[in-house]
């Protein structure tokens, strides 16, 4: 039988993501919230007009708008996310993030 995870998440009372992390003009800015084995959760900001060139990871992830709009991009199709809204980036396919406006998102990596 695998051995459990340790869980090394501090317990904490609610809070708002997008008070987690300020926007920094002309900047891309991460704070990972949660790391494990199996994935990991990151929070980002990004200046109006900035972004990540197009990548690819070999794992799926989820994108959730928290603040802002952000154009993602995946296999050359742009998708506008607002607050609220969550978008699937399928695994080995190449997507890129532009901030329409000063945006925040969570990044929720999925590896198992």
């Amino acid at each position: 039988m695998a051995k459990a995870e340790q869980n090394s998440t501090k317990p904490s009372g609610p809070r708002k993501l997008s008070d987690m992390i300020a926007v920094q003009e002309g900047s891309v800015v991460s704070r990972v919230l949660a790391k494990k084995k199996s994935g990991n959760v990151t929070l980002f900001s990004f200046g109006k007009g900035e972004g990540l060139s197009e990548h690819t990871s070999p794992f799926e992830a989820l994108v959730y708008g928290v603040e802002g709009t952000g154009r993602i991009e995946i296999a050359g199709q742009p998708f506008d996310l607002a607050p609220g809204e969550i978008l699937t980036l399928p695994a080995s396919v190449p997507h890129a993030v532009l901030a329409v406006d000063d945006f925040k998102m969570l990044l929720i990596m999925l590896r198992e």
